[in-house]
Order: structure tokens, then C-alpha cells, then sequence
């Protein structure tokens, strides 16, 4: 009940006392205003496939030139039909556009990859290269320019797009950037997320299959790759989504705020299967299956106030990873399986400054986590303030007991409090 002062007959509220505004009760659509819109009965849509629709075709071509002609038009959905479509350059996403397939019999593969040294340096401010061996390139394909300098190790990557070529010469959609020399082994290989959208907002994808055809493509990583890729993005849904077999992550989002992943499927990648990249804020991961990677769940730097809900995490080397300022998220509900390794890693990164604090692990089950002798929840470096409670932990395979929570040195404040175990030591 909020108090008002009476001055001259009218009630106004006391001073330093929150008012809320008025709600809006009939929206109009008004020029710059995103955040309250009418709920509109019917909204732009455009199919695509291979036969009977709107653009027709079984490439990224006819999917990013969709994607494109919404987006002019302020947005609205891409639906792709039934059918395969083979790519060569990544799905580009843009601000206000829905990417929804028809569901399993929608399927996005990755075209073989091909590599070539550099046959010429490139300084930082060109925009073409040479390559030494120019057969499998095509223009328009997504491609990946990688070196490393020979002085100071640091890796360099570039994600371009070849546009124009005369014989072994291409030029790129953008200047490089940074310099590409043989004498630090430059590469291009033809490497590319299948899925990608960079600072754009306000976008779904959902009811797709995406395969990376690891077995005949370079490995490229999280930071820069996965059937799905996001840099600088906000609002973001991803759901229903079939993430297969790619040679680096199944999906990863970087410097990413308020993305959702729901009951999706990540399997089967020689990176990680969920990647909340760094600075990402409230990432809610619920209902999915991450099955048979190097990491199922990999928070990265500075992943903050996330939810991990009723997920199975089965069959990866580590089922969760934590660490460098990683804070504030919780872990809950989900089933932990058959981890070689550990089935929850705090890193031990570089200290107290740079761990992974006030994280909850709650009303988990972990199941057969860990090798003989090892811990199925290993707490490293200086962690501190971590609640463990209510979890089961679960052992059926025999051999060395396994220890349910390990907390190294330099760690505090771990809470362990009302968990089951079975056939696992505390």
C-alpha cells in the first residue's frame, strides 16, 4: 500500500518512494521502438528449398538471400523445407530474423574442406591472396586464413569470403587486416560455421539439422567456428536444433548476453558441445542432450548468472567445465554420464582472481563419472563459495572407488550437503 501526502486535494506519492509507470495496454507499432510491439496475427515469412518455394535451392545462396530480403523488409522468418542443402559458406543471420527448418528432414551439411599454403605474402592492408594450390577453391566460398608469428607464437585467424579470382589470385570480401606470410605458415582452408550472425539481436533458430562432416573437414575451433557460431550477439533463441558431428564445437556464443538453448541436440564433436563463450551473461541451457565430446558444457571466461537446467550430458571426456570468472551460475536438474574424466571441473586457472566463485551445483545425478581413483566433482586453484547439495552420485562399474567432491588447495568455502551416494566414496 503505498502512502501519499495530501497538497491541495491531490495525492501524490511520498518523496523518494518508486513509482511504476503505466503498463501498456495498447501497443501501437511506433518508428524505433523494439521493446513493445503489437502481437501481430500474421508476420513475413519466406520458404526455401529445393522444390515449391518461395526461392528455390539446396545451398547457402538460396538460404542467405532469403535471410537477407526479410531482414530489408524488418524481419520476420526464413522457413526452410524438407530437404538437404550442401554448404559452402556459412548462413549469416541478421538482426530480427527467424532461421526454422521442418525438423529432422531439414539438414544443413558442410562441404568437404580444402586447404592451400600461401604462394605470396600478404601484408595486413591487402585484400587478395595467392595460393599455391588453387584446385577445390570457387568463389564465394567461406574461408579461413590461418598463421602463426614466429616470434611471438600468437595465433592468427581470419574468417573472409573469396568474391573475384584471376588463376591462383582471389580477392577477399574484406581486407585482412593482419599480416598472412609463408615465413609463419599461412594456410586458407575453406572452413566456416554453418549457422553464423555476429552484433545482431532478436533471432531464433529452431527445428534444424546441422552436420559438419567432421570426417572430411579441418578442425576449426569454438572461438571462431561450430555448426552454430555467435560473436557480440543479445536475444537469442536457439531450440529444437540438431548440432552433429562437426570438427571443432557443436554451438558457440562469444561476448553473447541472454541466449537460450532448449531442448536441443549436441553430439558427437571433437570440441565442445555447448560453449557459453566469454563475458556471456544469463545463458539458460535447458532440455538438451550433449552427448560424446571433448567437453559437453564449457563455460569460458567470465560467464556469469547462467542457468543449467535438466540436461543429459553423457559420454564426454569432462560433462562440465568451470573456470576463469565464471561466477553466479547454477547447475541443477541435469544427469551427468559416463564422463572419462571428471563429470564437473572447476579449472584451476591463476588464483583466487581468476576462478570461478559462487557457483551451485543442485539436485544433480551423476552416474559412472570418472576414471578409477579419480573424483567425479574436482574443485582446483583458488575456487571459493561453491554449494554442492542435494546431488546423487552414482558408481555401477567396480575398480578403484572414485571420490564424489575433491577440493584442492587453496580452495574455500565448499558446501557439501545432503547427497546420496552409491558405490562412491565422499
Amino acid at each position: 500500500m503505498k502512502k501519499y501526502l495530501l497538497i491541495l486535494g491531490f495525492g501524490l506519492p511520498l518523496l523518494g518512494e518508486a513509482v511504476d509507470p503505466p503498463p501498456v495496454t495498447r501497443p501501437r507499432q511506433t518508428s524505433g521502438d523494439t521493446a513493445v510491439q503489437p502481437t501481430w496475427e500474421e508476420s513475413l515469412t519466406v520458404t526455401v528449398g529445393p522444390t515449391g518455394a518461395d526461392i528455390m535451392g539446396s545451398d547457402q545462396r538460396a538460404i542467405q538471400a532469403a535471410v537477407d530480403h526479410v531482414a530489408r523488409l524488418g524481419g520476420g522468418t526464413v522457413r526452410l523445407l524438407a530437404g538437404t542443402f550442401r554448404l559452402r559458406n556459412a548462413v549469416r543471420m541478421q538482426s530480427g530474423v527467424n532461421l526454422v527448418g521442418s525438423g529432422e528432414d531439414t539438414r544443413l551439411i558442410k562441404e568437404p574442406s580444402v586447404s592451400s599454403p600461401l604462394a605470396v605474402d600478404s601484408d595486413w592492408y591487402d585484400q587478395e591472396i595467392t595460393l599455391q594450390q588453387p584446385g577445390g577453391f570457387r568463389l564465394g566460398d567461406g574461408v579461413c586464413l590461418r598463421a602463426k608469428e614466429s616470434k611471438t607464437g600468437r595465433e592468427i585467424v581470419i574468417k573472409r569470403t573469396l568474391v573475384a579470382r584471376s588463376g591462383n589470385r582471389f580477392k577477399l570480401d574484406r581486407p585482412l587486416r593482419e599480416n598472412v606470410w609463408q615465413m609463419n605458415h599461412a594456410t586458407v582452408s575453406t572452413l566456416f560455421p554453418l549457422v553464423s550472425g555476429e552484433e545482431i539481436a532478436d533471432l531464433r533458430i529452431e527445428h534444424l539439422t546441422l552436420d559438419g562432416n567432421r570426417e572430411q573437414n579441418a578442425e576449426l575451433d569454438g572461438n571462431y567456428g561450430g555448426c552454430i557460431f555467435l560473436q557480440d550477439c543479445n536475444r537469442v533463441a536457439i531450440r529444437h536444433v540438431r548440432a552433429l558431428n562437426n570438427h571443432g564445437d557443436g554451438i558457440s556464443w562469444q561476448i553473447c548476453h541472454d541466449v537460450t538453448v532448449e531442448d536441443s541436440l549436441s553430439e558427437g564433436h571433437s570440441g565442445l558441445g555447448l560453449h557459453p563463450g566469454s563475458g556471456s551473461q544469463r545463458t539458460v541451457i535447458r532440455r538438451n542432450v550433449l552427448r560424446n565430446n571433448q567437453i559437453g558444457l564449457f563455460f569460458c571466461w567470465g560467464v556469469k548468472n547462467g542457468l543449467a537446467e535438466n540436461n543429459l550430458i553423457e559420454g564426454n571426456r569432462v560433462g562440465i567445465s568451470i573456470g576463469h570468472r565464471d561466477t553466479d551460475n547454477l547447475i541443477t536438474g541435469n544427469t551427468i554420464k559416463g564422463s572419462r574424466e571428471q563429470g564437473v571441473l572447476f579449472r584451476p586457472e591463476r588464483g583466487p582472481d581468476f576462478a570461478g566463485h559462487r557457483n551451485q551445483i543442485v539436485g544433480n545425478s551423476f552416474i559412472d563419472n570418472g576414471p578409477e581413483g579419480g573424483a567425479v566433482i574436482d574443485i582446483q586453484g583458488g575456487t571459493e563459495s561453491i554449494t554442492l547439495r542435494d546431488n546423487t552420485f552414482v558408481d555401477t562399474r567396480g575398480g578403484l572407488p572414485r571420490q564424489s567432491v575433491k577440493a584442492g588447495p587453496g580452495t574455500k568455502q565448499i558446501t557439501v550437503e545432503h547427497n546420496h551416494l552409491e558405490g562412491v566414496q565422499p
